[in-house]
């Protein structure tokens, strides 16, 4: 895969299985779709690789983004804490950064984005509940990259303060974003975001489109191969169907340890240590 590549597999349309067959085959330099891909597949070793030697680098702006992708990578084992480290060490290496505009987000702007939203995610899962809003209201970029991750932080936040309902419009909008973009990977995240935010009504209807949404976002997981996203699916669609319950957390362990096979030391350190994580 070449860089343009790279950059659609992360951020735009998957448009057949061989995207994820393509990344077996990929031998990764210092480039930080690569890493972004490779994460996305669970293969957090190869991506921790590429974003420690792209964030002892000189420029600013990709040192940050590798730092951001890597926090996401120990947010997702559970890792919260050690991910607000590596997010507050992004953000203080822009916080008077600028430059060229990437269309992704992927320049000063966007990676201070990202840095925000992962701390207040960070900062929630902490039990920060303020500081994470604080943190939300602090994002000022607008592109669709940063606009979709607000989306997911502030349907978090309002689900952890046990206002359900008004999570589902954050997530919401969040998922429509990504869909109108075309970007198949943020757009499977948000509709399990959503999903969770509807089943948490309580409602019947909302019950239903959550097991729609669910149903589609797993198909979409184990044809691209999208292992980062597969088990927290699978852990949903246990909760939302009950009849194939044991099928979907059985399904659920057996890709998480194979993620975990194929993450770095820290990370299965981290996950070993994590009360997040699925046992």
């Amino acid at each position: 895969m070449d860089e343009d590549e790279l950059r659609r597999v992360a951020f735009g349309r998957l448009t057949s299985p061989a995207d994820a067959d393509d990344v077996a085959l990929l031998r990764p330099g210092p480039n930080w779709f690569a890493g972004v891909v490779l994460g996305a597949r669970g293969r957090y070793a190869a991506a921790a690789s590429v974003f420690g030697g792209l964030a002892r680098g000189k420029d600013p702006v990709i040192a940050a983004a590798a730092l951001t992708a890597l926090a996401s990578h120990r947010r997702q084992l559970g890792g919260h804490a050690v991910a607000r480290g590596l997010d507050g060490r992004a953000f203080s290496l822009l916080t008077a950064g600028s430059g060229a505009e990437d269309p992704d987000g992927v320049d000063a702007a966007g990676i201070r984005a990202d840095a925000l939203l992962g701390l207040a995610a960070d900062n929630l899962a902490l039990g920060g509940q303020r500081a994470a809003r604080r943190l939300i209201a602090a994002v000022t970029d607008t592109r669709w990259r940063a606009a979709v991750r607000t989306g997911w932080v502030s349907a978090e936040v309002e689900l952890a303060a046990g206002r359900a309902a008004e999570a589902v419009a954050p997530a919401r909008r969040a998922h429509e974003i990504a869909t109108a973009r075309g970007a198949d990977r943020h757009r499977v995240k948000s509709a399990l975001v959503l999903s969770a935010a509807l089943v948490a009504t309580g409602e019947s209807p909302a019950r239903g489109r959550a097991a729609e949404l669910v149903e589609s976002a797993l198909g979409d997981v184990e044809k691209f191969g999208l292992s980062s996203l597969a088990w927290p699916a699978c852990l949903l669609a246990a909760d939302l169907v009950p009849a194939n319950a044991e099928r979907y957390r059985s399904r659920a362990l057996e890709v998480l340890h194979a993620v975990l096979l194929r993450s770095d030391p820290e990370g299965r350190r981290i996950a070993a240590r994590s009360p997040w994580m699925p046992r």
